[in-house]
């Protein structure tokens, strides 16, 4: 789910020194390291219905989201950085040393003008909400000043957007888009080679985790965050794809809502057999960490009867395992590595 539930106020007005900054003749780094038109730019990207036109490689990137950084990093663009912001999650193992290169503008959204003092030459984001009416600027406030915009069709393709909520999935999520979006940002950046062997080393960690596994008459739920009005994951965004990969069910198959809020007498009348239980680090909503949780289930009249609960069968993801990010192969190795420790693979 969207991994921030406060929103930051943006303000309508930029300053003249930051405007200025990023309009002036050869402001952009980019511009100003080269003299000529690199080979195949300038390139067009499509994401979530609009275009960003990429005139140069991006040397001043801004990733406003934990699952977009995590991409560059794993590209090994942390050199090419200037800033991150809006995190759940201690950035994946084997890429601190490169993730403590970059500003961290903020744990949450950045606010506009946090993000344009880094004078980016390209903006990226996991979830559309990053970048619209609510979230660090609207992609048409970037596109006026020259920035592309670029947002990870995870979050759009084949999904409604329109309602209050986290979205509707109109078709179900495959890894084949979270792949999409590795290809894209490789090719943002001029290392499509770069991109193609992450790619191959994901596919390659999906194929070990699954093979020989049989799980098909377990049941699960995953529970992202909130004990008050738990958000729990219905069939078709990430969680789904860890579900099928691994041959399972999840529990709330019969709904296409990202992250319906359920209350917790439906989720006992449902009796899932293993809990995959977000361990968040952030503190925006109840119970975010796995420690809050299992306090709650356990303590719970209504959930802790559950048979999961009563066999402690609980599998912790961070957030970003949950949501659609090459993280999300992080959560089907994990799950797939419980369902064996709990006997549950036949």
């Amino acid at each position: 789910m969207s991994s921030t539930a406060r929103r930051v106020r943006i303000p309508v007005l930029l300053s003249a020194a930051l405007v200025v900054t990023l309009t002036s003749c050869g402001g952009s780094p980019a511009s100003s390291t080269t003299d000529k038109k690199a080979d195949g730019y300038p390139l067009t990207l499509t994401s979530c219905g609009k275009k960003a036109e990429i005139k140069a490689p991006p040397q001043r990137a801004v990733s406003l989201d934990q699952g977009s950084t995590e991409i560059l990093l794993s590209l090994g663009l942390a050199d090419r950085m200037v800033g991150t912001g809006t995190w759940t999650d201690p950035v994946l193992k084997g890429l601190e040393k490169d993730n403590a290169k970059v500003p961290r503008i903020a744990d949450s959204y950045p606010s506009f003008e946090k993000v344009l003092a880094k004078e980016p030459d390209f903006v990226t984001a996991s979830f559309l909400a990053t970048v619209s009416k609510g979230g660090v600027a609207d992609r048409a406030k970037f596109a006026e000043l020259g920035v592309p915009a670029y947002v990870s069709p995870s979050d759009c393709a084949g999904k409604d957007n329109s309602g209050d909520g986290d979205g509707k999935r109109v078709k179900t999520l495959t890894m084949d888009t979270v792949y999409g979006e590795v290809r894209d940002l490789a090719k943002a950046f001029g290392v499509e080679k770069r991109g193609e062997r992450l790619i191959t080393e994901l596919k390659g960690r999906v194929a070990k985790a699954t093979k020989e596994i049989d799980a098909s008459d377990t049941t699960l739920l995953y529970w992202f965050a909130n004990s008050d009005a738990p958000y729990i994951a219905g069939c078709c965004g990430a969680p789904g794809i860890i579900t099928r990969e691994l041959g399972t069910e999840n529990v709330f198959d019969d709904t296409r809502e990202e992250w319906p809020q359920i209350n917790w007498e439906t989720v006992a009348d449902r009796d899932p057999d293993v809990l995959v239980i977000g361990d968040l680090t952030r503190k925006s909503q109840t119970a975010e960490s796995a420690k809050k949780k299992i306090e709650f289930l356990e303590s719970n009249p209504v959930t802790k009867n559950l048979t999961a609960v009563k066999k402690k069968r609980y599998v912790l993801l961070s957030g970003q395992a949950m949501n659609p990010t090459i993280r999300t192969v992080d959560g089907v190795e994990q799950v797939a590595d419980a369902l064996r420790e709990f006997g549950l693979d036949k």
